[in-house]
């Protein structure tokens, strides 16, 4: 057996962290009665829509709200660098602690799928937040292209 003594070794820690072993799942769970079943079901579900429209957030709502935020600011104050403090710093907060929350309600659904009789081991936040982003990035990139006026422009005029 491995010593995690640091004095034994060096000051290094050898092997896994403490506390950071796999997740160990009793077994297959059990299902609940019909009703039971459907309400687990349910709740899972709403537990997975909310996750998703968090995640959604995260490309358009919130960084946009903050960047209004921000204007303010700086038509409050006249600083620009206040104005773009407080976007920043907004946006890092309320980024994190969604991303913090979408993390929770994922553990969340998996329990309650378990306990709807799925064997369910993972969760989906991985999942729903890369297709928020491809579906976020084609949006933008379609609006940018087209609706932005971002082409460029031939020239006009007789040469």
């Amino acid at each position: 057996m491995a010593s995690n003594d640091p004095t034994d070794n060096g000051g290094l820690f050898i092997g896994r962290r403490p506390g950071t072993a796999p997740l160990r799942f009793r077994g297959t769970p059990v299902a609940g009665d019909g009703l039971r079943q459907r309400a687990d079901i349910a709740l899972a579900a709403a537990l997975l829509v909310f996750e998703t429209l968090l995640l959604v957030t995260l490309w358009g709502p919130q960084p946009a709200a903050w960047l209004w935020t921000g204007s303010h600011v700086f038509h409050e104050t006249g600083s620009v660098t206040a104005g773009i403090v407080v976007t920043f710093l907004g946006m890092f907060l309320t980024i994190f602690t969604s991303i913090a929350l979408a993390m929770r309600l994922d553990r969340a659904w998996i329990l309650v799928r378990r306990s709807a009789g799925h064997e369910q081991r993972k969760g989906v936040l991985e999942r729903i937040f890369v297709v928020s982003v491809v579906v976020a990035g084609s949006a933008f990139l379609v609006w940018f292209t087209i609706h932005a006026g971002a082409a460029i422009d031939a020239p006009r005029g007789g040469h």
